[in-house]
C-alpha cells in the first residue's frame, strides 16, 4: 500500500515511511491511495471470527507487503490483549468500553500497533528514532506505555501544564527509561503545534530521525478502526441501525470509524461529539471551517481547537459537504451538560462514565430525538478514575482505583519546563 499527502505536494510514500516520518514534507498527513472494501462473507460471519482475526483481516491490505503476514499476526495480538465490551444501558443506548488496556484508555491499542510496527522497521537500523508526540491527555500515557523499552525508540512527549489530569500526569511523566515529558506552558494545540513545526525544521531533521505517535501518523490512527467491527460483531444480530457517537477532539477516533466503513461495516451514522471545543459542530452548520484556540474544559483530551484528522474526513467523502452531512451529525456540549449526563448516567444505570463518556451519551440522546429508530453506541474512552476529582465531586461516590492506575501513584514525576518552540529544539539537540 502507498500513500500520498493530503497537500498533494510530495512524493508517494510506502507504509514504512509514512510511519517513521509521520508526516510528508509538504506538512501534509498521509492517506492511503485506495480502500478495497472487505467481502460481505466477511460481515456475515463475523460473529466467528476472534478479534485478532478480525483485526488482522481488517488492517493488513494497510501495511502490505511492508510487514509479512505472520509478523502482522504477531502483532495484532500483542496490541489486542484486552476485552472491548459493549454494556447495554437501555434498548436504545449502549457504551463500547475502550479503557480496558494498560493505561485505561482508547489510544492504547494505536499506540501499542505503532510502537511494535516501529520496532519491526527499525530492527536492524542503528540510528536512533525519537518520536515526539503532543498529547492533550490519554495519547502521552498510552505512548509512553507502547514504547517504553522499545529498542532504538526514544520518546519525548509535549503536555499541556495543568491542563491533564493528575492520574495522567503520572502516566506520563513517572516511566523513566527512553520516556521524557516536555510540560509546556501554553494549551494542546501550542504543544501540536511545536510537533509539526519540528518535523519541518531541517536543522533538526538532519540531525535526528523524527516521527509522530499522535494520530496524524497512520500506524496509530488507523488500528482504531478495530473499535467499531468488535462493536458490530457484539451488537449486530440484535440491532440492524447502528449509530456511534464519538467524543471527538482530534477527530481520529471517528476518522477511523469511518474507514471501518469503507471497507463494508454496515454502521448507519456517526455522531462527533464535541465539548465547548466545537469548530465541527460549526462546521456542519454553516460549512465554514474555523479553527479556534482551544478552550479548556472537564473533557480535557477533546480540548483541541483545530482537529488534525478532519482533513481525512473530508478526504474520505471526496471533499463533499452533503454526502459527509449525510453520514455525520455533530453536537456540541458544556461542562454542565457534561455533569448532569455523568450523574443521570450514574442514578439511571448505576453506570460510572467519564467526562468524554457523558459527552458521547449526550450526543447519543441529541441524535435519538430525531432518529428514534436505531441504536446508538457511544464511546468510553477512558476510565472514570483517570479523572477522579471530577466523577468524584458530581456522583458523591468515592471510586476504587484499578491496578493499572494504582501502578503509578505516589512515583515521583519527572518533567521539563517549555514556554517555546525554541526551547523544544535546544531540548531536542541537546
Amino acid at each position: 500500500m502507498n500513500y500520498y499527502s493530503l497537500n498533494h505536494k510530495a512524493p508517494n510514500s510506502t507504509f514504512k515511511n509514512a510511519v517513521i516520518k509521520g508526516i510528508a514534507p509538504d506538512k501534509g498527513l498521509y492517506f492511503p491511495e485506495s480502500i478495497t472494501p472487505l467481502p460481505k462473507t466477511f460481515f456475515d460471519n463475523i460473529d466467528h471470527l476472534s478479534h485478532s482475526e478480525i483485526a488482522f483481516e481488517a488492517i493488513k491490505q494497510f501495511v502490505s507487503p511492508e510487514i509479512p503476514e505472520d509478523i502482522l499476526k504477531t502483532i495484532v495480538e500483542e496490541t489486542l490483549s484486552f476485552d472491548f465490551p459493549v454494556v447495554k444501558l437501555n434498548d436504545s443506548i449502549s457504551t463500547l468500553e475502550l479503557f480496558h488496556g494498560p493505561t485505561m484508555a482508547f489510544k492504547d491499542v494505536g499506540a501499542r500497533f505503532m510502537a511494535r510496527c516501529l520496532g519491526y522497521f527499525n530492527q536492524n537500523n542503528d540510528r536512533e528514532v525519537t518520536v515526539l508526540v503532543a498529547t492533550s491527555g490519554d495519547t502521552g500515557g498510552a505512548v509512553a506505555n507502547g514504547f517504553l523499552g522499545v529498542k532504538g525508540v526514544n520518546v519525548v512527549i509535549l503536555y499541556p501544564s495543568g491542563k491533564v489530569s493528575d492520574i495522567q500526569e503520572m502516566q506520563l511523566t513517572t516511566l523513566g527509561q527512553n520516556i521524557k515529558a516536555l510540560e509546556v506552558n501554553g494549551t494542546f494545540d501550542d504543544c501540536q503545534d511545536m510537533v509539526k513545526t519540528a518535523f519541518l525544521d531541517e536543522e533538526l531533521t538532519n540531525n535526528m530521525q523524527l516521527t509522530s505517535a499522535n494520530s496524524i501518523n497512520v500506524a496509530r490512527w488507523l488500528p482504531q478502526l478495530f473499535y467499531f467491527m468488535f462493536a458490530y460483531k457484539q451488537l449486530h444480530k440484535e440491532h440492524k441501525n447502528i449509530v456511534f457517537s464519538v467524543p471527538s477532539g482530534n477527530f481520529g477516533n471517528v476518522c477511523a470509524g469511518m474507514m471501518a466503513q469503507k471497507l463494508g461495516l454496515p454502521i448507519s451514522h456517526f455522531v462527533a461529539s464535541n465539548n465547548a471545543n466545537n469548530v465541527v459542530t460549526r462546521y456542519l452548520i454553516s460549512q465554514l471551517y474555523e479553527p479556534k484556540p482551544s478552550v479548556q474544559t472537564i473533557s480535557n483530551a477533546m480540548d483541541v481547537g483545530a482537529p488534525s484528522n478532519f482533513i481525512r474526513i473530508k478526504e474520505i467523502y471526496k471533499n463533499n459537504f452533503s454526502s459527509l452531512k449525510e453520514n455525520l451529525s455533530s453536537y456540541s456540549f458544556s461542562d454542565e451538560e457534561t455533569k448532569a449526563a455523568m450523574l443521570e448516567i450514574f442514578d439511571n444505570y448505576n453506570y460510572v462514565a467519564d467526562p468524554h463518556g457523558a459527552v458521547g451519551y449526550l450526543g447519543c440522546k441529541a441524535y435519538l430525538k430525531e432518529n428514534a429508530n436505531t441504536h446508538c453506541v457511544f464511546l468510553e474512552t477512558a476510565h472514570p478514575t483517570k479523572f477522579l476529582d471530577v466523577v468524584e465531586a458530581v456522583i458523591k461516590e468515592k471510586q476504587s482505583l484499578p491496578e493499572q492506575i494504582q501502578s503509578v501513584m505516589g512515583k515521583e514525576k519527572e518533567s521539563v519546563v517549555i514556554s517555546t518552540y525554541k526551547d523544544l529544539k535546544k531540548y531536542l539537540l541537546k
